[in-house]
C-alpha cells in the first residue's frame, strides 16, 4: 500500500470515529500520531466522538488507578514483612521473665484499672490484646484460675451466648467464671454498623498481691529508679 493510499484509509477510518491509535492497528503501520493527526486535520468527526474519548480515557485512568492501588499493595507487603522480619527476634526476649513482667506492666499502665486494689482488671475489645494480656499475665506468677472473672459489655442486638462463648475460647476462662453481660442501653433499637464486633471484654483476677507487684513496676518504670 502506498502513501497515497494508506493516507485516504486513514482519513476513511478518522472521519468514522477511529482514533489514532485504533487507526495504526487497524491499517497494521506504525505511521507516527503526528503524521495521522496532520493528515485528518479538518476532518468531521461523527457525533459522539468526543463523549466516547472522554469515557475511554476515564476507563483507562481508572485502570491505572487500580493497577497502581496493586503496585502499591504488593510493595506496602513487601515493607512491612521486611519490618516483621527486623523484629522477629524479639520473641526471644518473652523467655525472659523479667522482660514479660515489663511488658505486662507497660500495658496494664495503659490499659488497666488502677483504681481496685484488691484485684486486677483489664478491659479491651480486641482479642489480641486480651490474649496478650493473659498470656503475660500466667507467664509472670502462679495463677489460680478459679480467680478469673469475665464481663462483656455488649451491644443490645448481639448474641451474648455466642459472645461469651467467643470470649471464653480467646481466655480460656470457663463460662461459669463469666458475670452477666453488660449490655449498653444507648444501643436499644439501633442496629450495629459493625458486624465483627464482639463488644468489650473485662478480665477480673483477685489478688491484692499481684496489683500491688504490677503497680510496683508501672511506678519503678515511670520514675525510672
Amino acid at each position: 500500500m502506498d502513501k497515497k493510499e494508506l493516507k485516504i484509509r486513514a482519513q476513511n477510518l478518522r472521519s468514522k470515529g477511529s482514533t489514532y491509535l485504533e487507526i495504526q492497528e487497524l491499517l497494521n503501520t506504525k505511521i507516527p500520531k503526528s503524521t495521522l493527526s496532520y493528515w485528518c486535520r479538518g476532518l468531521d468527526l461523527p457525533m459522539g466522538y468526543q463523549q466516547r474519548i472522554e469515557d475511554y480515557n476515564k476507563f483507562n485512568l481508572k485502570k491505572a488507578q487500580e493497577a497502581a492501588l496493586i503496585s502499591n499493595k504488593a510493595r506496602r507487603e513487601i515493607y512491612l514483612k521486611k519490618i516483621d522480619k527486623q523484629n522477629l527476634h524479639l520473641i526471644e526476649s518473652l523467655n525472659d521473665k523479667d522482660t514479660v513482667k515489663i511488658a505486662l506492666a507497660i500495658l496494664y499502665a495503659a490499659e488497666g484499672s488502677k483504681s481496685t486494689r484488691s484485684s486486677i482488671m483489664l478491659g479491651n475489645s480486641s482479642p489480641s490484646i486480651i490474649n496478650l494480656f493473659l498470656r503475660l499475665l500466667r507467664s509472670c506468677y502462679t495463677i489460680d484460675e478459679s480467680k478469673f472473672r469475665c464481663t462483656l459489655q455488649c451491644r443490645a442486638d448481639q448474641n451474648i451466648q455466642k459472645l461469651e462463648e467467643f470470649w471464653s475460647d480467646i481466655t480460656k476462662i470457663p463460662l461459669t467464671q463469666f458475670y452477666k453481660a453488660q449490655i449498653d442501653p444507648r444501643t436499644i433499637d439501633k442496629p450495629s454498623k459493625k458486624p465483627d464486633y464482639k463488644g468489650v471484654c473485662r478480665i477480673d483476677y483477685f489478688s491484692g498481691e499481684i496489683f500491688l507487684d504490677l503497680t510496683s513496676v508501672i511506678k519503678i518504670i515511670c520514675l525510672g529508679h
